[in-house]
């Protein structure tokens, strides 16, 4: 499905660039015409000539050497792809573009095109992990850029952790399977989607907290498949034992405040927020520093309200398509319509935790779909992917009502 696209393939300077030159190679081998362009840093440790060899293409570094008179270089490359890919990104260059600067042939063209850019990071663990570089990716993705986590392993400066430009044959999968979605008119395509999946943690001290029996497998199933249906998908996640999917943008949150912040943070820009997490409806109203040592007497801990996180999306929503879930041990129709009323919900989705094979930890579950006009929609028992198939199926015709 790469077979006569347009990739420009933008090298900036990192170790990782040898990754690079092989992503050139295999994206030619698959039918892409490919151009790259170079920053000085890259230049540094591969030769422009190098891509030009595999590419077949002349490589371009200098914004001011106009080869062509009758085109601007930066310009015509900008409208020129398909699709514009970043590999391997590093901290500066991420900076760069999330702060507007234009001052190499690189960020002078992506600030130019209109094209689909995706950026893979490449860099040390720790500058992956700065609050600086956390948040310029945020801006981007509220740009509209899409991105490729970088793996964890071995890194050239000796550290083991989250920084490795991702393999140049998992990169061309997924180039691969967004132009699947696109040929096939992908029902979600572009579509800034919300998921929220898994439990949350309240503290009492360093040692304890409190929390549920949450694992995060059906919001994650609905992040996964929403992503194959060419939704730009953030999973924004609890702690939990299962690997998010490669192909959504994927946000790390413990306590329900923190849900709270990173949800109401991107909620503007979202068309589609499905809220399956299961957030902690109270938390302690002190927490300890140190290890509470335990007592000859019983202990009483008091506990405080969190924010209602889908009662407050309900309020601020303009826009948003709003999903949310109910899980019920009892009542769970009553109790289902009216968190549509109070919560200003779109369509919930509510199951029985006791059912047999519809409780936290499954694989399985058994629900049923309510939207605003109480139309329901009750679904036996099935796999949680299949679940997530069928309530995308029902939003996807929601916002196809909507116009």
């Amino acid at each position: 499905m790469v077979t006569g696209k347009k990739i420009l393939l933008c090298v900036s300077g990192g170790i990782a660039v040898y990754k690079a030159v092989a992503l050139t190679s295999k994206l030619v081998q698959a039918g892409a015409e490919v151009r790259v362009i170079m920053t000085k840093s890259a230049m540094e440790f591969v030769t422009p000539l190098t891509f030009q060899t595999l590419s077949r293409n002349e490589v371009y570094f200098d914004t001011f050497d106009e080869k062509n008179p009758q085109v601007i270089a930066h310009i015509d490359l900008a409208d020129w792809a398909d699709l514009v890919l970043v590999a391997p990104a590093t901290a500066n260059t991420i900076g760069k573009l999330a702060n507007g600067i234009a001052d190499n042939m690189l960020t002078t063209t992506l600030m130019a095109t209109k094209a689909t850019v995706w950026i893979a990071p490449a860099m040390n663990v720790h500058m992956y992990e700065h609050p600086a570089v956390q948040e310029n990716i945020q801006t981007l993705y509220q740009f509209g850029y899409r991105f490729i986590e970088p793996s964890e392993g071995f890194l050239a400066c000796g550290y083991v952790g989250k920084g490795r430009l991702e393999e140049p044959e998992k990169i061309v999968e997924l180039l691969v399977n967004h132009f699947e979605k696109i040929e096939s008119g992908s029902p979600f395509h572009n579509v800034k989607m919300i998921v929220t999946a898994g439990p949350t943690r309240e503290k009492i001290d360093p040692v304890r907290f409190f929390s549920n029996h949450s694992t995060g497998k059906m919001g994650y199933a609905i992040a996964e498949e929403a992503a194959k249906l060419g939704a730009n998908v953030t999973l924004i996640t609890g702690p939990t034992a299962i690997a998010p999917p490669e192909t959504v943008t994927t946000v790390r949150i413990e306590t329900a405040q923190e849900m709270f912040d990173e949800v109401l943070k991107r909620y503007n820009d979202a068309e589609v927020v499905i809220k399956s997490a299961a957030v902690a409806d109270y938390r302690p109203a002190k927490q300890y520093t140190q290890k509470m040592k335990k007592q000859s007497t019983q202990l009483v801990i008091e506990m405080e309200r969190t924010n209602d996180i889908l009662k407050e999306l309900g309020r601020q929503k303009t826009h948003q398509l709003l999903v949310g879930f109910a899980a019920e041990t009892n009542n769970l129709e009553e109790y289902a319509k009216k968190k549509i009323e109070t919560k200003n919900l779109d369509l919930i989705v509510a199951n029985n935790i006791l059912s047999k094979g519809a409780g936290f930890g499954t694989d399985t579950n058994i629900v049923t779909m309510i939207d605003r006009e109480l139309n329901k929609t009750e679904l036996p028992l099935m796999s949680k992917i299949q679940v997530a198939k069928k309530l995308l199926d029902k939003v996807h015709l929601l916002l196809r009502e909507r116009g």
